[in-house]
């Protein structure tokens, strides 16, 4: 059974040092750092800690982005693993602010953390004058470490704070939000395009308050890259699964993709274009009290605009001409 050429074995590596990395700080690193308390070297992580307790708000602040780590090398493997790219409808006026809706969430949200939070596919020179910032679990940012690591990337807390920061204070900011969430990782096996948007408004009302533009987003691709296990409601795995969301935050999804052999089964994610199309922008007007019918109406032209995408585009990505998108 052949196996893969040495750049595939770059690229596979390149690809398993992201979720790897943040379980070795996690594991390896933090336990080392706090049992440094008990030796002789004792003030460096007590003045990490401290520092820490400083600078505890920042990531509700804009965050620390750096444009050393945006650019490091290894992610150029990441994006040619798959390939990944970035393909804009519109250009972004640096002189306004911009709330994307990324969809679908997929497994490991491959393409919006590849477009998003690095510049592996040139997203500085695709959208000039625009900063983008992709949204996730707020609790990411309490772990010493990985909130660096996190801020470093641009990636921002999706806390209410956070967001209301990032869009009034200066223009050009876009800020990535998976609006799905982790519910629409179990949605997430191929040959599907359901996505979980009917009662997520939450980020349209964000929008008005702030008279930020709305961008609809689409990453062909995302949930092909993975099979997954589905249980059955009623099973004790999905009961696990919804136990381990309400501790963690986030599903334990079972799935499978490819080894490093040829025809191999393992945790590799399978070699499949992945392509975030970036639709056009939707002015919205800026509103302190938005009405519920306000937000039901921008809510429903911005679903109208990502079905609109979908549809000019799935033919080209390897959908068929009766394939639909499916809000739940």
């Amino acid at each position: 059974m052949p196996c893969s050429k040495k750049t595939d074995y770059l690229q596979s590596l390149s690809l398993l040092q992201w979720p790897l990395g943040y379980l070795a700080i996690f594991f390896i690193l933090q336990p080392l750092f706090i049992g440094l308390l008990f030796t002789s070297l004792w003030l460096l992580p007590t003045l990490y800690f401290v520092w820490l307790f400083l600078d505890w708000k920042t990531p509700n602040q804009g965050g620390r982005r750096s444009a050393w780590v945006r650019n490091w090398y290894v992610w150029t493997h990441i994006r040619d693993y798959f390939p990944i790219t970035i393909l804009k409808t519109k250009d972004l006026s640096p002189s306004h602010n911009y709330i994307m809706g990324v969809h679908p969430h997929g497994l490991l949200t491959f393409g919006a953390f590849c477009n998003f939070c690095t510049e592996a596919t040139g997203f500085s020179k695709t959208f000039p004058g625009i900063t983008p910032h992709l949204a996730t679990l707020s609790w990411f940012f309490k772990i010493p470490f990985i909130r660096e690591y996190l801020m470093a990337k641009g990636v921002c807390s999706v806390s209410q704070p956070a967001i209301n920061y990032l869009l009034s204070h200066g223009t050009g900011n876009l800020l990535g939000i998976v609006v799905g969430g982790v519910g629409e990782a179990l949605q997430s096996v191929p040959n599907t395009t359901t996505l979980i948007l009917q009662k997520r408004k939450g980020f349209v009302r964000t929008a008005l308050q702030h008279g930020a533009h709305l961008v609809p987003t689409f990453t062909f691709g995302e949930t092909e890259v993975y099979d997954q296990v589905l249980f059955h409601e009623d099973s004790r795995m999905y009961k696990f699964q919804s136990f381990f969301r309400w501790i963690f935050g986030f599903y334990f999804c079972v799935f499978y993709g490819q080894g490093f052999c040829q025809d191999s089964v393992g945790l590799l994610p399978y070699h499949k274009p992945i392509v975030t199309i970036v639709g056009e922008p939707l002015p919205l007007p800026r509103v302190e009290s938005p009405s519920p019918e306000m937000v039901d109406k921008y809510h429903e032209l911005y679903m109208d605009a990502l079905y609109k995408l979908f549809e000019q585009h799935k033919v080209q990505h390897g959908y068929s001409k009766t394939q639909k998108l499916l809000f739940l």
